[in-house]
């Protein structure tokens, strides 16, 4: 079994396809063995990370073996698998760019989602971990934001009550956000900076 393992890992890629389209798997096993790290390394270069540039390989692999019967035994191997991961990785960069697409969209489209978050807000678990973290800022920035979320004031109408400019209650709710942003999810953080936009 050994010396057949090394008589087909030495054999031409041609004679190696003639096997593979037999479904011969050792055969199957040289030419990954063969090419798998040099797919690996074209796969990370375009995308930048080790895991889905492994899964990537595999995939190549994996549709090599499931069309083994169909292709011309006549083929460049190494530009055949070549061609078959770049296309791999065009479709993986499109696909990845739509969600990026579809994501930014939904950032967008925020204002249609207030409602839902105005409701999680008013959790009970939720709002008390909210005040929890208020109460424990800085007496200005505590001011402010109580202000906007209890008595729903204004930026104007804080300024004057707290005998402050307008940009000045912006910074203390900025300075606000970035000491409560541990204690909140992405969704509240969203929320609490349209109300101050």
């Amino acid at each position: 079994m050994h010396n057949k393992t090394l008589s087909i890992s030495g054999q031409t890629d041609d004679e190696l396809l003639i096997l593979l389209q037999k479904g011969n798997e050792r055969a199957f096993t040289a030419i990954y063995e063969r090419y798998h790290k040099l797919l690996y390394v074209l796969a990370y270069k375009y995308l930048k990370d080790n895991d889905t540039a492994k899964d990537a390989v595999q995939q190549i692999f994996l549709k090599l073996w499931e069309s083994r019967s169909l292709f011309s035994i006549h083929i460049n191997l190494r530009n055949y698998l070549y061609t078959m991961l770049k296309n791999h990785l065009l479709n993986e960069i499109r696909n990845n760019y739509t969600a990026l697409e579809k994501n930014y969209e939904l950032a967008q489209e925020t204002i249609e989602y207030e409602n839902e978050i105005l409701s999680k807000l008013e959790e009970k678990e939720m709002t008390e971990q909210l005040y929890r973290a208020i109460d424990g800022l800085p007496e200005q920035k505590k001011a402010v934001c109580l202000y906007k979320l209890k008595d729903s004031l204004s930026n104007q109408e804080i300024a004057e009550k707290m005998q402050i400019s307008i940009p000045t209650v912006k910074t203390h709710y900025s300075q606000a956000i970035k000491l409560l942003r541990e204690h909140f999810d992405k969704l509240l953080i969203l929320l609490l900076s349209s109300l101050f936009s």
